[in-house]
């Protein structure tokens, strides 16, 4: 059968002289659907494999094939192609997807599904998000689902994302090509300076104007575009102060999800009711609180009652299925009880990890401890986290314990060492966007430039970029310490190291 098609097929089956579609129906009604499916499987089998390497925009996978069919649910019952338990064939007008896996090069085959086509249409036909929810009556974060999991499948293929770092910093890092490139951006958004507490170790206590919604939803649109242009998916923490005191927090909550946004809070313990209707909106990633040590000293940093209101809380939040993490800024006063409270946390809590103070603000008033101390710290902080599941890594300077007792090293504070103006910034109530909000790092104003144009500013890479004395190191792509924690102890943060820092192998001069 040289001439190989399913018309030639079902031709060479049928008895001479009879309509063979027709003849052939009464046996298997839906061979020659069939027929078209394999002769599809045939063809990109033998057909030598496209580039099918990210390019400077998305793009359809050049090797996809759509065979228009009549029956439903074909790929199922052909062997080394279903994905779910097999189902009988049935009528049904559709199209089954050919195509080869960009990642393993593995040939692929499924029914065509409504989001399938419509992520097509949307790339094709390169219609934009915004136009497209518009018209179609839906939310650009619905549309984006459907773009991400056909970008997941291998129908479409994104580039690559663009958040990546600097690599002159790491020439003498070899292996570390993972903490190169991020995929995703966090916006910690601190949408308002109110408070219901009054922590000794605030790092900013000023009276910063809180933007009008309208505003607001101007920044979501700014965002959505970023991470757009970006590759990257988005995902707004919203912070402040108390996040649940911003006015209209929760329709700014919902418009956020709107947008595609995975979305968490760091804030303080509040109602039920208050998450009953997040939760209803879009699930939170995660409820993040912060502990301060055991219940006095807890209590002499962030007022009367508050240990025993975030134990409720904690316990609230696990009720209503919120992955809750507790967070504890750490000095010279309470290192001593990290552990202790870890132990308290155990059944409370799914994450317990610290920061160690940056005497910035009302922090200036606090004292941490001395860093042979904190040397000894850390090391019993790992041997402790072995056996304890809801302790977690998050110092920079953790990767040193673990390079020096032969471990698997960590992605460090935020998966990539110090993330300041890498995989996120901070933006204040007023619209100044910093770098990271433990320290003053100001990168621009929102109301005056774009995000895109703040991130990629001089200022923005020169955070980004980190010290100069971390250049060279070996753990640089995972550590480079803590700016805020340098900078608080009178340092320059583009060129001296984290005064912490205990590593042997840093580079000469460093």
């Amino acid at each position: 059968m040289g001439n190989a098609s399913p018309e030639s097929f079902i031709q060479f089956m049928a008895t001479p002289g009879s309509d063979p579609k027709e003849q052939l129906k009464g046996i298997v009604p839906h061979i020659y659907d069939l027929a078209c499916i394999e002769l599809g499987i045939f063809k990109l089998s033998n057909k030598e494999t496209s580039d099918l390497s990210p390019g400077e925009s998305v793009f359809v996978n050049p090797d996809l094939m759509l065979v228009p069919v009549s029956w439903k649910h074909l790929p199922d019952s052909m062997t080394g192609y279903g994905n779910k338990p097999p189902q009988k064939p049935e009528p049904g007008e559709g199209y089954v997807l050919i195509w080869r896996d960009p990642v393993t090069c593995n040939l692929m085959c499924r029914d065509a599904t409504d989001d399938d086509l419509l992520a097509l249409k949307l790339v094709v036909e390169e219609i934009d998000f915004k136009t497209a929810a518009r018209q179609g009556k839906t939310s650009r974060g619905k549309l984006l689902a459907v773009f991400h999991h056909a970008v997941n499948e291998g129908i479409l293929i994104n580039p690559k994302s663009l958040i990546r770092r600097n690599p002159e910093l790491f020439t003498d890092t070899p292996g570390f090509e993972s903490y190169m490139v991020s995929d995703s951006f966090t916006l910690q958004w601190h949408i308002t300076q109110a408070c219901d507490l009054h922590c000794r170790h605030c790092y900013d206590r000023s009276s910063r104007g809180a933007m009008p919604f309208s505003r607001a939803v101007e920044i979501l649109d700014d965002f959505f575009d970023f991470a757009l242009a970006a590759h990257v998916r988005g995902h707004i923490t919203f912070t402040g102060g108390n996040p649940l005191l911003y006015p209209d927090f929760e329709n700014l909550y919902y418009e956020a999800s709107q947008r595609g946004f995975s979305l968490a809070i760091l804030g303080n313990p509040t109602q039920k009711e208050s998450i009953k209707r997040l939760q209803k909106i879009q699930p939170l990633t995660h409820y993040q609180i912060s502990l301060e040590g055991l219940e006095e000293y807890n209590d002499y940093i962030r007022g009367k009652g508050h240990f025993k209101k975030s134990l409720d809380f904690l316990d609230l939040l696990r009720e209503q299925d919120v992955y809750s993490m507790v967070m504890l800024t750490l000095n010279r006063d309470n290192m001593n009880q990290v552990l202790p409270l870890a132990e308290i946390l155990r059944e409370k809590t799914d994450s317990f990890t610290f920061n160690r103070l940056a005497m910035v603000g009302e922090g200036a008033a606090l004292t941490l401890p001395a860093p042979e101390d904190y040397r000894r710290f850390l090391h019993k902080f790992v041997r402790a986290a072995a056996s304890n599941p809801v302790l977690r890594m998050k110092d920079n300077l953790i990767n040193i314990v673990k390079q020096d007792t032969g471990q698997d090293l960590f992605g460090g504070c935020t998966g990539f060492g110090c993330g300041a103006a890498f995989n996120f910034v901070a933006l204040l109530p007023d619209g100044e966007v910093h770098a990271c909000r433990k320290f003053p790092s100001y990168i621009g104003s929102i109301n005056e430039n774009s995000l895109n144009e703040i991130y990629t500013s001089a200022r923005a890479k020169q955070y980004r970029d980190g010290s100069t004395a971390c250049k060279g190191c070996s753990l640089s792509p995972v550590c480079r310490g803590c700016q805020a924690v340098a900078y608080g102890m009178g340092l320059n943060v583009f060129t001296d190291r984290d005064p912490f820092c205990f590593y042997d192998n840093r580079p000469s001069g460093a």
